[in-house]
């Protein structure tokens, strides 16, 4: 097991971690050993700063998991950058947003999604195609940036307008990698299938946990359940991350042999029903489970011992090391065992705050309780939990309205304006409802505006929204409600829904 050790690290320094002739990286016939990594990434971050761009610029890629997109979180640190990862799912609105907002220097991308970008919607990036990239002669050494230095941006929806950018220093993305390869138990010899969106902390650090344990991270873009139950088994995979939707699919496949090499399952992005709990214990018994909870203003929160997932299949455990986790009252006081409470969490973990937005910052990121043992400044996660005699947490509801889709929080007022933006409708309003499948489906309540609104608007969900944000239904009012102030009545259309 990793030991743990408080100190962080430039964030490139994970490819020092295995032994120099281990396999560390597999994207599909490509193989590179960790030697072959550090390489890389030396000549990655060399080609970058031959682009033109300065220590504190926003490199962004936009592509799946290729070679480069693997490399590219530790050749950005290399190179002194801050790395922007968009999901691949995400459509030319959402990347033009997250290109725009984060000011990005350079984007390199497939060529077809830069062929989907119309007009000024590079903002200020200049475009490099995937097909045309090609690594420095240079192979620019181990850095020795500071490791409070900003790494990354990682854009994540709030409750109310688009996607915001939020700030991960070399220290939290090296420290979140230790402490999650430490309490997995993550060894040299594990194989790790790289399953999630690199663009979300739980699935990046699929990649750097792995490293972190000198393991080898095994990159996959899957279409289908049945196409991970067969990688599962072509390359002997010890280590499987998902979310509940995912793990709904999985534990519906004929797994026959497949399974037997895997030793450790992760659960997070939402809770997971104890009937498919069991079912994946039924699935693999020789395998480790751990449910946990994280959000990505502090990576991640907490993690459940496997030994206690049979008896407390609907908890999601306690904090993992470098985090400190506290229930609290409205009065800022802590909560007593059994007691509903909002989950703060503090200590190194805990991100810089959200990119170019000081207010919404303030809202979430505030001084750590009184009684916080750690202090600083904490992140105040708007979840509601409680804490059991047995110090066990165990998840209650949210309260605002993020609406969770397959892991993917999306905001409602963004599913508003692009409902708004196609012309079909007038007033517009998105909720979130349960879901077996999903977590979470969403359900629009709009105004027609004109004739043919309906299908006007289902052409230019399935035009501009990614799978994730499409809408499950839509419901058709004369006009939507208001309350006294003047404001949608949400309260009124969603018991009207439910």
């Amino acid at each position: 097991m990793i030991v743990l050790d408080p100190t962080p690290y430039p964030l490139d320094h994970l490819a020092l971690r295995g032994s120099p002739e281990a396999d560390a990286l597999a994207v599909g016939e490509v193989r590179l050993t960790y030697r072959q990594l550090d390489n890389a990434i030396g000549r990655a971050a060399a080609a970058l700063l031959a682009n033109g761009l300065e220590p504190g610029d926003r490199i962004a890629t936009w592509m799946g998991k290729t070679r480069l997109a693997c490399i590219m979180p530790l050749a950005a640190a290399r190179a002194g950058l801050v790395h922007v990862p968009i999901n691949p799912v995400l459509k030319h609105g959402q990347a033009a947003h997250i290109l725009a907002d984060s000011g990005a220097r350079l984007l390199v991308a497939n060529r077809g999604r830069l062929d989907s970008l119309q007009g000024g919607e590079l903002a200020d990036a200049r475009a490099v195609a995937l097909e045309d990239w090609a690594d420095g002669e240079e192979v620019l050494p181990p850095s020795a940036r500071d490791p409070h230095e900003l790494a990354a941006l990682l854009y994540t929806s709030g409750s109310t307008g688009r996607p915001k950018g939020v700030m991960l220093s070399h220290a939290n993305l090296w420290l979140g990698a230790i402490s999650v390869a430490h309490y997995l138990g993550l060894e040299p010899g594990d194989r790790t299938l790289c399953l999630l969106p690199l663009a979300f902390d739980y699935g990046q650090n699929q990649l750097l946990s792995t490293w972190a344990a000198g393991g080898c991270a095994i990159a996959f873009d899957h279409l289908l359940p049945r196409d991970v139950v067969r990688a599962v088994g072509r390359h002997d995979v010890t280590m499987l991350a998902g979310v509940p939707p995912l793990w709904l699919q999985l534990a519906e496949q004929d797994w026959g042999e497949a399974g037997r090499s895997l030793r450790t399952l992760t659960n997070s992005g939402g809770h997971l029903p104890e009937p498919l709990v069991r079912r994946l214990r039924s699935l693999f018994p020789q395998a480790k489970l751990h449910l946990m909870y994280g959000l990505t203003e502090a990576f991640r929160s907490s993690s459940l011992d496997p030994s206690q997932v049979d008896e407390h299949p609907d908890s999601v455990g306690s904090a993992i090391p470098y985090a400190e986790l506290m229930v609290v009252r409205e009065d800022g006081s802590e909560a007593a065992p059994g007691e509903e409470g909002e989950l703060v969490h503090a200590g190194p973990l805990v991100a810089q705050g959200y990119w170019n937005d000081a207010e919404r910052t303030a809202e979430r990121f505030k001084p750590a309780p009184k009684f916080s043992k750690l202090g600083g400044m904490a992140v105040w996660s708007g979840d509601t939990v409680v804490k059991g005699e047995d110090g066990l947490l165990r998840f209650r509801g949210r309260d605002d309205a993020m609406i969770k889709v397959s892991g993917n929080r999306i905001s409602p007022t963004e599913i508003e304006e692009a409902a708004l933006a196609s012309g079909a409708v007038s007033d517009a309003a998105a909720f979130g409802v349960k879901d077996e499948r999903l977590g979470q489906a969403i359900v629009l309540v709009a105004v027609a505006k004109g004739e043919g609104a309906e299908q006007r608007l289902q052409a230019w969900f399935r035009r501009e929204l990614p799978a994730h944000m499409l809408p499950q239904r839509i419901l058709w009012k004369l006009e939507l409600p208001v309350g006294p102030n003047g404001k949608l009545d949400r309260t009124a259309l969603k018991a009207e829904i439910a």
